[in-house]
């Protein structure tokens, strides 16, 4: 059954807002794929905020030109799907590749990464790399593993320090404490005559 001019409209709004907010798109021929393959797929697409759009291949060239202009014609063979990453560059890319491997009626035909066409070789190629999340978590490991030497040798200088403190006060001499004397008073005058008067009259 034709759809409406207004609805090709509409649709061709739609797939250029994806166009414009997709981190990079994979365009894969669908034929002999089941009804349940394309739901499990689409269930796993957005888990990773991606997205799978079936639609006519005029209206998907259409809705490419203002990203990268021209598609390829053999990046448009067949019943294409569209599918569009919108966080990670990588992740429609790694799951519509490894869908493939275990079902051959979806065939990867390449997509736009880095705002440029690319085939299927250069898809493949991306589909190996680690995804975003190992590699901070790559990232965040090589960043604390230095860390983690560094306090200790921290922890190893401040115990050597204190320790050394330690034995230089257990090595030093006591200091000498001078020994008191009785402080001798001095007499008056008048203390001197009264004692000499006293000898006097003895």
């Amino acid at each position: 059954m034709a759809i409406t001019r207004q609805k090709k409209e509409a649709i061709l709004q739609d797939l250029v807002d994806r166009f414009g907010r997709s981190k990079s798109v994979v365009f894969a021929d669908y034929r002999g794929l089941d009804v349940a393959s394309i739901s499990e797929l689409r269930r796993e697409l957005r888990k990773k905020n991606a997205e799978m759009k079936v639609a006519k291949k005029t209206l998907i060239t259409l809705a490419a030109k203002d990203k990268v202009g021209e598609l390829d014609k053999s990046v448009m063979e067949g019943p294409v799907v569209a599918t569009f990453s919108y966080e990670d560059e990588l992740t429609g890319i790694q799951i519509l590749y490894k869908y493939s491997k275990k079902n051959e009626n979806i065939k990867l035909l390449g997509g736009i990464v880095d705002g440029k066409v690319v085939g299927p070789e250069v898809i493949q190629k991306y589909a190996k790399l680690p995804g975003k999340e190992e590699l901070l978590a790559k990232l965040v490991g090589s960043m604390i593993s230095p860390l983690s030497g560094f306090v200790g040798i921290g922890n190893s200088l401040v115990g050597g320090i204190v320790r050394v403190l330690n034995a230089y006060k257990d090595t030093k001499p006591a200091e000498k404490v001078p020994p008191v004397t009785e402080e001798k008073t001095e007499k008056t005058p008048a203390e001197g005559l009264k004692e000499e008067g006293k000898e006097e009259t003895a």
